[in-house]
């Protein structure tokens, strides 16, 4: 019977975090990340995969081919896999590594692209009628819910899959919905995450709306001028909190709050109040019953795009004042879809491990932007409670908040 309050209504549901699996520019696996964060290491590469002498930015944030693991796929199978579910593949085997038992009811999972290379792939066979036998299978593994399905299969699990492609807070808000399915009682273990993979269209993309940068990425920095693309994907093992205890998991954060807002102010443009991301901010601590005070670290969205950082900052001051901030995009570059699902594994780490990830590229604060940002190296802190923020073109804004598990 579920627990009732005195007004009659369920009582919300406490939700684990009982597993987290992560690959990206930081390394394979939740320690290696924890390496590269402690040594704030800058993992921005040049692009090998695709030619860009004509793009303005030349540098991503890449995993290598060796990172990617995908087990014991059969062979056939195995080359026709899209790096994107090999990715995937990679991050729920660390997951299932943690909790062998874990059967979800569900997968919920963000990304923005899905399998865009395929894309790329069947417009231009169209185009030089070069490969058209070969459309069936591009248009296939197009679709975005193909690498979550692949990787299901490669590990033995069968769950509906709910696939979120929402701009860049996909990862954040397949993290919260996932949030939301289990406090309300529906559900007792839900898998979610993101992922994305870098593709020649979405990079040229980028580079033709100016945004991303030919220099260093500086999240926060007032010479900032740009993001620069990353890629990869992580995956969390969500769980009824009770029932997690009483198997006797391993707790590694609990999920508390979590908060949305669209400001409608712009097509890649936030509102420059900063007005969107205060609300989504606002809105998770209320969901969490926490006030800003509680807060003991912010992961920000940070892309170092002059608009988003000035907007995200300008809210973070507002509602939070000298809270320690940081952007890992700068050591990682923005994985798009899989951002807010990365930076959720990291900002869990931070709890973990008592640690502040580094803002790194930071030379000089940004006089209309007072925050304490974590720069250029990680601290050590006490570390309780951590909001993580997720923000996309379309104004659309999302922040989910981690606690350190109490009994």
């Amino acid at each position: 019977m579920p627990d009732i309050h005195a007004n009659g209504r369920p009582r919300d549901v406490r939700v684990a975090v009982v597993a987290a699996g992560i690959l990206s520019p930081l390394g394979r696996g939740l320690e290696p990340t924890v390496t590269s964060l402690r040594q704030a290491r800058d993992c921005i590469s040049a692009v090998e995969r695709f030619a860009v002498d004509q793009c303005r930015c030349q540098t991503a944030g890449q995993i290598p081919d060796e990172d990617l693991d995908v087990g014991e796929v059969a062979s056939p199978k195995r080359r026709r896999l899209h790096r994107a579910a090999k990715m995937m593949i990679t991050a729920l085997r660390e997951a299932l590594e943690q909790e062998p038992a874990f059967k979800p009811q569900l997968t919920v999972v963000g990304t923005t692209s899905g399998g865009m290379t395929f894309g790329e792939e069947y417009y231009r066979s169209l185009h030089t009628r070069g490969r058209m036998r070969r459309s069936a299978s591009m248009i296939a593994n197009y679709t975005p819910q193909k690498p979550v399905m692949d990787a299901q299969d490669a590990v033995g699990l069968s769950a509906p899959c709910q696939v979120i492609a929402n701009a860049c807070a996909s990862g954040t808000n397949a993290i919260g919905h996932a949030f939301e399915c289990i406090r309300s009682g529906r559900y007792q273990q839900v898998l979610t995450g993101g992922y994305d993979a870098i593709s020649e269209l979405v990079f040229v993309g980028f580079d033709s709306l100016q945004a991303a940068t030919p220099e260093k990425c500086r999240p926060f920095d007032s010479r900032r001028t740009g993001l620069i693309l990353g890629e990869g994907a992580a995956v969390l093992a969500l769980e009824n909190f009770e029932s997690a205890k009483a198997r006797g998991a391993n707790i590694l954060a609990e999920v508390v709050g979590y908060g949305l807002s669209t400001d409608n102010h712009h097509l890649t443009q936030p509102n420059p109040s900063g007005s969107g991301a205060r609300q989504a901010m606002e809105r998770a601590l209320q969901s969490a019953n926490l006030g800003a005070d509680a807060v003991d670290y912010i992961n920000a969205h940070g892309t170092a795009t002059p608009f988003n950082d000035a907007a995200e900052g300008k809210a973070i001051a507002e509602l939070f004042g000298h809270v320690p901030v940081s952007s890992t995009k700068g050591m990682m570059g923005h994985a798009l879809g899989a951002a807010g699902a990365i930076e959720a594994v990291i900002s869990i780490l931070a709890v973990r491990d008592q640690m502040l990830p580094p803002n790194i590229n930071f030379r000089d604060s940004d006089p209309a932007l007072d925050l304490n940002i974590v720069a250029n190296e990680a601290r050590p802190a006490t570390v309780h409670i951590v909001l993580s923020n997720s923000f996309g073109f379309g104004g659309t804004n999302a922040s989910v908040i981690f606690r350190a598990p109490v009994a």
